[in-house]
């Protein structure tokens, strides 16, 4: 048996300035026909900055749809058409103040892929200088920086939460041996 679903037919219930919400009808692979909500999102970009230190900066901000302020990676959407590589700068320097003189590329996930077209692009930052941060006029948020084992630990301890930064700091975890 094939994988595959075949859209049928396509219905934008809303569009948004960061979202689209459709409503499909799908062909199954048995030939049944099922619906699908699909909420279009144009990706974003996570960074772990890594500091000389061994400090990461952690961002906490308000997050709406939970009422409550989340401890996160420096994160940002894309724009549309926006190289990934690119967007990673701009949030790095927008959120936390810093350039870096490495940014490695760790991959991509799925936030959601049961509803959302989403895909978070991961990257780690090092070599990294301090300057200003200027977050976009309806950005409001506090930077602490952390010892990288210290934030390993709270993401094992469940005391962070975030999906894109647990796997961002597990990825460079173990892609740095520490």
């Amino acid at each position: 048996m094939e994988l595959m679903e075949k859209t049928v037919e396509s219905q934008v219930l809303f569009s948004g300035k960061i979202i689209t919400v459709r409503l499909d009808r799908a062909q199954l692979p048995n030939g049944r026909i099922a619906s699908r909500e699909v909420v279009e999102h144009p990706g974003g970009v996570a960074i772990l900055p890594l500091f000389d230190d061994g400090t990461v900066p952690l961002v906490r901000q308000f997050r709406y749809p939970f009422g409550a302020v989340v401890e996160e990676l420096p994160a940002g959407k894309l724009e549309k058409g926006e190289d990934h590589r690119l967007a990673a700068l701009r949030e790095l320097e927008e959120e936390v103040g810093a350039r870096c003189g490495k940014l490695t590329y760790l991959g991509c996930l799925y936030a959601s892929p049961g509803f959302s077209s989403e895909v978070l692009h991961m990257y780690l930052a090092q070599e990294l200088t301090q300057g200003e941060c200027h977050p976009d006029e309806d950005e409001f948020l506090e930077v602490e920086r952390v010892p990288f084992a210290r934030l390993a630990e709270r993401v094992m301890a469940g005391e962070i939460t975030d999906a894109k930064t647990v796997a961002l700091v597990l990825k460079a975890k173990l892609l740095l041996g520490l």
